[in-house]
């Protein structure tokens, strides 16, 4: 977990954010809107396989007594499926912490998020989460500070 308080979300780079948020940053805004992560950036999936993340839980959780094991794997195997309602939400969260940090940033002043917003947007598969984006699109990131 320390080292995910240092490790900053490479892609944001690409988009000229000079210090954009850590792993841990990201995560934490996820976790309140219900999901977990670890995607690739697009840069660099021409390059990559990317890797199966029931295999790396599995790698992950092997040391965990079996109980707390299998809670883990079926939680990622259920994420990873979009199967459910919950993992759909955890999904469009995931998604929505991406595009509110791109918004963030354009109203930074950083021009080169657009395409994060799109995807992101695009993404988003329940109307909840369409709705708080299009609300999040609207609204000005500092809007709750004129309340």
């Amino acid at each position: 977990m320390g080292i995910l308080k240092r490790m900053r979300r490479a892609g944001w780079w690409h988009a000229g954010i000079r210090d954009p948020e850590s792993v841990a940053e990201h995560s934490l805004r996820v976790s309140q809107l219900a999901a977990l992560t670890g995607d690739l950036p697009h840069t660099a999936r021409p390059y990559v396989t990317a890797p199966d993340p029931l295999t790396i839980t599995a790698d992950q959780t092997a040391r965990l007594p079996d109980a707390a094991a299998r809670t883990v794997r079926e939680a990622v195997a259920e994420y990873e499926a979009r199967t459910t309602v919950e993992a759909q939400c955890a999904y469009d969260a995931d998604k929505l912490e991406c595009l509110l940090q791109a918004v963030e940033y354009k109203a930074a002043g950083n021009a080169h998020v657009q395409g994060w917003i799109d995807s992101s947007r695009r993404a988003l598969k329940t109307r909840t989460a369409g709705r708080i984006a299009d609300a999040a699109l609207t609204i000005s990131p500092l809007a709750w500070r004129d309340r």
